[in-house]
């Protein structure tokens, strides 16, 4: 048993150890062949080992000190080397981290800002499918594309789902499971599904709920929550 148990401890830790190189060994960054497919890829990012789905690179940026999780698929496009256009589609900031499992899968515009961190499992797109005509089986309509926007500094909680058109202000917090569509002000936590706001940022610097920012609202007294178009 004495010697059973030494020979497991050595197994454990010879395997823990190719674990690491092996990670490390796959992990993309700049300097990577598989980093120098994206059409930006910054000083200091990497995509951890090993990595979801990558597709159509070439329209994907990724900005400085960006961290992407391990099973995170990142995709521009549907068709392999389909030319999509001059600039990218999806667009990562500086300081980003996106959990494991998440995905980020754009065909129009998706802009995630700086210092944006997603829980694990998060999905993000800027396509559905169309289910306008009622006699074709809805996987078979034409998808239907609305730009997505994500403000710097947000937090979106495990398995959120940002759906096409969302335009999330600044500094914004998504509860874990909740789905994303219109428009998210600057400075407010939203949750359900769909999202509501439930608390937004006063002028005395406390959160408040949000039928008490409405009641300040009316009453005159400022909140300092600009709209996503100020950023």
């Amino acid at each position: 048993m004495v010697k059973r148990r030494w020979w497991y401890r050595l197994g454990n830790r010879a395997v823990l150890a190719v674990w690491r190189r092996i990670g490390d060994a796959g992990r993309i960054t700049a300097a990577s062949a598989a980093g120098r497919r994206f059409a930006a890829f910054g000083e200091g990012s990497a995509i951890a080992f090993p990595p979801g789905t990558l597709l159509g690179e070439r329209w994907i940026s990724i900005g400085h000190f960006t961290l992407v999780g391990p099973h995170v698929t990142l995709s521009a496009g549907f068709v392999p080397e389909r030319d999509l256009g001059p600039g990218p589609i999806v667009r990562i900031g500086s300081g980003v981290v996106l959990g494991r499992g998440s995905h980020v899968i754009g065909h129009q515009s998706i802009d995630i800002g700086d210092d944006v961190y997603t829980g694990p499992y998060v999905y993000i797109t800027d396509q559905n499918h169309g289910y306008c005509d009622p006699q074709v089986p809805i996987g078979k309509q034409w998808p239907v594309n609305a730009p997505v926007s994500i403000g710097a500094g947000s937090w979106l909680g495990t398995g959120a789902i940002i759906l096409p058109g969302a335009v999330i202000g600044r500094n914004v917090v998504v509860a874990a499971g909740s789905v994303v569509r219109g428009c998210v002000p600057d400075h407010c936590v939203v949750g359900g599904v769909p999202a509501r706001i439930l608390r937004r940022y006063s002028g005395d610097g406390a959160w408040v709920p949000a039928h008490e920012a409405a009641r300040e609202e009316r009453a005159g007294l400022p909140l300092e929550t600009g709209s996503p178009a100020d950023r």
